[in-house]
């Protein structure tokens, strides 16, 4: 399933001023978005650490900070909404830093959570200029 642009540079902002990396961790069970997301990060200045459940998400989350955090929030194992409360009781200060992905739009639990922990989200599919424009919002709102 293709959810971004087939032009990412096009769609990209330069990267940023600072010339620092920044890390973005991607929960994502479909290899094949993040594995097309990992240029089109780098491009843009960052590095995609991707990983396929959330067990392994927290593994992560434990061995460094990240800028971003983009969550699918139907994944084996540990769904969004479960890695979100582990990361709140082990590195609340990361919390502000979701982004929530999924597919499943109309979703009453999702919705709820999501209005819960004042996330911002994004349904798929979506374009790379969508989630450029998230990831500003999470770095303005984290002073990333």
């Amino acid at each position: 399933m293709k959810v971004y642009s087939r032009q990412p540079e096009k769609a990209a902002s330069p990267p940023g001023k600072t010339g620092l990396l920044k890390y973005i961790l991607m929960l994502e069970d479909e290899t094949a978005l993040t594995e097309e997301l990992i240029p089109f990060f780098a491009y843009n200045g960052y590095k995609l650490v991707p990983v396929t459940n959330g067990v392994d998400g927290l593994k992560q989350i434990m061995s460094r900070d990240f800028a971003v955090i983009i969550c699918d929030m139907m994944m084996p194992n540990l769904p969004g909404d479960m890695f979100y409360r582990a990361v709140e009781r082990t590195k609340p200060h990361l919390c502000q830093r979701f982004i929530f992905i999924t597919g499943f739009k109309g979703n009453r639990d999702i919705e709820d959570f999501i209005r819960k922990v004042n996330g911002v989200m994004l349904w798929k599919p979506f374009e790379t200029q969508q989630l450029m424009d998230a990831i500003q919002v999470v770095l303005q709102k984290t002073g990333g």
